[in-house]
């Protein structure tokens, strides 16, 4: 039996091979192409509603399934169908659904039809490999590099719901596709529906049929959240399509080996923590103003999930969420990025800002056109940097365990060093007790930390530790600055105090981790009850600072 040639071009690359089971696109004589049926569904759509008489949600929600079945993939989910009817046939006004039908989807469904040409040069220009698209699975280091106008094809792929799921589960992967984002749509109307109902005395069938069908109107505007976020991304895709975007995004997995590599930044222990003699950074506290806005080059913190994104693309609508309704090119990261380990970070690198926003949680509200003026660096990516690192999620009592504090600062640290630096790292922590090890912060390098309070809403976070920890992570990462929102949280009303006696003091980062466990086991044992600064500063404590630190 003759053995097969080996394979060459596009099939011979194992970033592609990686990716392929989840791209809807297929591999056939070393090309990429939309099966034949697909890509007639989409030049039907491309050719404007007097063509494909798709010129409501209803029945775009009906093209979607017809697409999907071409594909291979089951029908829409009919729940998702309804939340994409009801958005775009009631919630959208009719003029703005109007251009969305007769613009906006055909030239997405033009988008989509080069999307395998996108593709091609895409690995054409990613090399070896080396920032071709492909899944990068826990403890994979590596770097994917997409042009924008990729990522707006990929995203249009997510909202027609295109994407294969078979494997994503096993794979970690998050969910990428906009069903279920529909779907909370739907859910976020019919449950205020409910509520009006069970006003009404007796809630049954015809009497939920009658608010659901007869008061929309009325209960547009206490179910906002789900459909703010919708209206979000519906402005990123007019945005592109009227203008597409000519830059880069990078998405970069992040990793701190638990075991020594000879050229890896090793992931540091207790004791490591408290040998350094890193020098603290400078650190700044805002009580107002958003990460977002951050004017200084800085890692601005997503307070994430470990599963890239969170519930961005179902209920959720916090920090994570927010940041990746008004950036939408971090929706792409979800396709490929599985979920992360203790040791790992994500850091997207370029993605642009498209919408303005006010509120949070329930309140959340698109508000319009946001223009980002970020300049661009020499691989033509904005300059706007986001880490994602993820908090714990435990009992309260649980994060002064010293395991939890050394998995929050180790978390942060891998979220805020810049890889590019590992070897000097690797020294840092080698030669920790000389002082003189610590280099001057090079111009063209001053980028700091922009962060609030991270984990410490639902995860049960507490505020006063955690800014202390990032702090700890950022020195030790050689960060200049860090740039702290507080977001008006009583707890750190002592915080600029708390720094600035710190500092006067002198004190490394080993010395503040002293601190930290020191205080976390007087917690666990009962045998204080104050808060980390108040049990920190000289007033509040009934012996002076230089006596307490005599045991350094």
């Amino acid at each position: 039996m003759e053995e097969e040639p080996p394979a060459s071009g596009l099939a011979a690359r194992g970033d592609l091979r990686s990716a392929l089971p989840f791209l809807p696109v297929v591999l056939r004589g070393g090309a990429l192409f939309w099966p034949p049926a697909a890509q007639e569904s989409l030049r039907a759509l491309a050719l404007g509603p007097d063509v494909s008489r798709v010129a409501s949600g209803d029945v775009l929600a009906d093209a979607l399934t017809d697409l999907r079945l071409a594909l291979a993939l089951p029908a829409l989910p009919p729940l998702a169908a309804d939340g994409l009817a009801l958005f775009f046939d009631d919630l959208l006004s009719r003029a703005q659904a109007r251009g969305w039908f007769a613009e906006v989807v055909p030239n997405l469904a033009r988008l989509l039809l080069r999307l395998p040409i996108l593709l091609e040069d895409h690995y054409a220009k990613a090399g070896h490999g080396a920032s071709g698209l492909r899944v990068l699975a826990s403890q994979d280091v590596g770097l994917v590099l997409l042009s924008q106008e990729l990522v707006a094809a990929l995203l249009t792929c997510a909202l027609f719901c295109l994407f294969p799921t078979a494997g994503r589960d096993q794979a970690c992967l998050p969910t990428i596709n906009f069903d279920g984002l529909f779907t909370y749509v739907l859910f976020a109307f019919c449950v205020v529906s409910l509520m009006i109902g069970k006003k009404r005395k007796q809630l049954d069938w015809s009497t939920y049929v009658h608010v659901l069908f007869t008061d929309r109107r009325a209960l547009i505007h206490r179910s906002q959240s789900q459909q703010q976020k919708v209206r979000c991304l519906v402005h990123y895709f007019e945005r592109v399509t009227d203008s597409t975007p000519t830059g880069f995004v990078s998405f970069e997995r992040k990793v701190l080996p638990r075991r020594g590599l000879s050229d890896g930044i090793p992931y540091p222990d207790i004791h490591a923590w408290l040998a350094s003699s890193a020098p603290l950074c400078q650190f700044r506290v805002f009580s107002s103003g958003f990460i977002e806005d951050e004017e200084q080059e800085a890692l601005q913190v997503d307070f994430a999930n470990k599963y890239l994104g969170g519930g961005a693309l179902s209920r959720g609508c916090v920090q994570e969420e927010i940041r990746f309704m008004i950036n939408p090119e971090l929706i792409v990261g979800m396709l490929f990025m599985a979920s992360m380990e203790d040791n790992e970070a994500i850091e997207i690198f370029g993605a642009e800002r498209f919408s303005q926003y006010m509120g949070y949680g329930s309140s959340f509200r698109f508000v319009g056109d946001y223009l980002d003026t970020k300049p661009f660096d020499s691989m033509g990516r904005r300059r706007t940097r986001i880490v994602a690192i993820d908090a714990l999620d435990c009992p309260a009592r649980l994060h002064y365990e010293s395991g939890c504090l050394l998995r929050e600062v180790n978390k942060a640290f891998c979220g805020f060093f810049d890889q590019s630096k590992h070897q000097l790292y690797v020294k840092l922590f080698q030669d920790s007790h000389n002082k003189g090890n610590f280099p001057s912060i090079n111009s063209n390098e001053y980028i700091g930390v922009s962060t609030g309070n991270w984990g410490c809403g639902a995860f049960g976070g507490n505020p006063e530790i955690k800014s202390m920890i990032q702090w700890i992570a950022a020195s030790q990462a050689l960060r200049p600055f860090v740039n702290y929102y507080t977001f008006e949280v009583a707890s750190l009303e002592r915080l600029e105090e708390v720094i600035q006696w710190i500092l006067r003091h002198g004190w490394t980062v080993g010395e503040l981790w002293h601190m930290l466990i020191e205080y976390s086991s007087q917690r666990l044992k009962g045998e204080t009850y104050k808060g980390f600064f108040a049990w920190l500063l000289p007033n509040s404590r009934p012996n002076n600072d230089t006596h307490y630190m005599s045991d350094e």
